[in-house]
């Protein structure tokens, strides 16, 4: 299917610590249907100092409040001594494996993974240098929106463009954990399609699945949702995150949503050429004998569709029957002979 969006579980903080979890997580995404599954890549130190005072400590109405962000960071990232194995179990099971860097480091050891693309999360979007060094990779490039005003927006963009990369994907994020269905703003993404002449897609952080399958039918390139095997699990991001059995149930809404959305095609194919079986034509409505003039009460649009079209009865009023027909006969043009007279001959 041509506008098959592409589905991606987003690991993040959803593996206890664990690499066996890890991996069962990207298993069970690739059972679940998703095309992608995506982690990130960073350290505590990388993100942030490791320091109690007011800046960093979280107070902001979040499920993680009460903690500071180098605390959260330490629990959520991914071990990058993880990465190797983990973007070869990804391969050996059969689904995409990519990742969101967090600063230079991070994406020179993505390249040396041989990533395939590259995501910008959220707060980093107004970081234009990281936003080039990863663009002059010449990799697809995912960037989510969530806390950018429009011209940083465009900002970012441009950073892409500049580096000579325009395989951009503009993802609409609301950066709530989890985030009201009610302000996705769906729109949103439409309008960054035409402003940007970029690809687009959705981050999706609000609870279950309904936000996901109307975005599918918007025709968006990409939907990312937070993925975890079982929330029993725990962690930082459990709460917001789908389970593999939700995460296969939207899969199937959206793959069922794209069937019916098809494509845009003329193509005149077997079941439409049953149907027509329904449509009008002309039909012989009374006996004629050879030699009898059609007119508009000998011959008449009706269904079935099984005579000529009807756009041709003014072409046949007039003509003299060849043979004798019977009613209920389809018309045809080997009926007639041509050559009309006037009504006084």
């Amino acid at each position: 299917m041509k506008n098959r969006v592409e589905l991606v579980a987003e690991m993040s903080a959803n593996h206890g610590q664990s690499i066996e979890i890890a991996k069962q997580t990207i298993k069970a995404a690739k059972e679940a249907g998703a095309d992608a599954v995506k982690i990130q890549s960073y350290t505590a130190d990388t993100l942030t100092i490791d320091c109690d005072n007011e800046f960093f400590r979280i107070a902001h109405g979040t499920i993680w409040d009460g903690t500071t962000l180098y605390k959260l960071y330490q629990e959520a990232y991914t071990p990058w001594e993880w990465h190797q194995e983990l973007f070869e179990y990804a391969k050996k099971v059969g689904i995409e494996i990519f990742s969101t860097p967090f600063d230079y480091a991070a994406v020179d050891l993505l390249e040396e993974l041989n990533v395939r693309r590259y995501k910008i999360a959220s707060p980093e979007i107004t970081d234009i240098p990281l936003i080039e060094y990863v663009a002059s990779k010449g990799k697809p490039i995912v960037i989510s929106n969530g806390i950018a005003t429009l011209e940083e927006i465009s900002e970012a963009v441009d950073a892409c463009r500049r580096k000579g990369n325009e395989d951009i994907t503009l993802l609409q994020c609301i950066s709530q954990y989890p985030a009201r269905p009610e302000d996705s703003n769906l729109l949103v993404m439409r309008d960054m399609k035409e402003r940007f002449r970029v690809k687009v897609g959705l981050s999706d952080h609000s609870i279950g699945y309904e936000a996901a399958v109307i975005a599918s039918a918007m025709q968006v390139a990409m939907i990312e949702k937070h993925f975890i095997i079982d929330r029993k699990i725990g962690g930082p991001d459990s709460s917001f995150s789908m389970s593999a059995e939700e995460f296969k149930k939207m899969v199937s809404k959206i793959r069922r949503v794209e069937s019916i959305i098809g494509e845009v095609t003329y193509e005149f194919d077997e079941k439409k050429r049953k149907s027509r079986e329904f449509a009008r034509s002309l039909f012989v409505v009374q006996d004629v004998r050879p030699g009898e003039k059609v007119t508009s009460e000998n011959v008449r649009s009706i269904r079935p569709g099984h005579g000529i079209s009807p756009k041709y009865i003014s072409d046949i009023c007039g003509q003299k029957f060849s043979f004798a027909v019977k009613k209920g006969t389809p018309f045809s043009w080997e009926m007639i002979s041509f050559g009309k007279e006037s009504e006084d001959q």
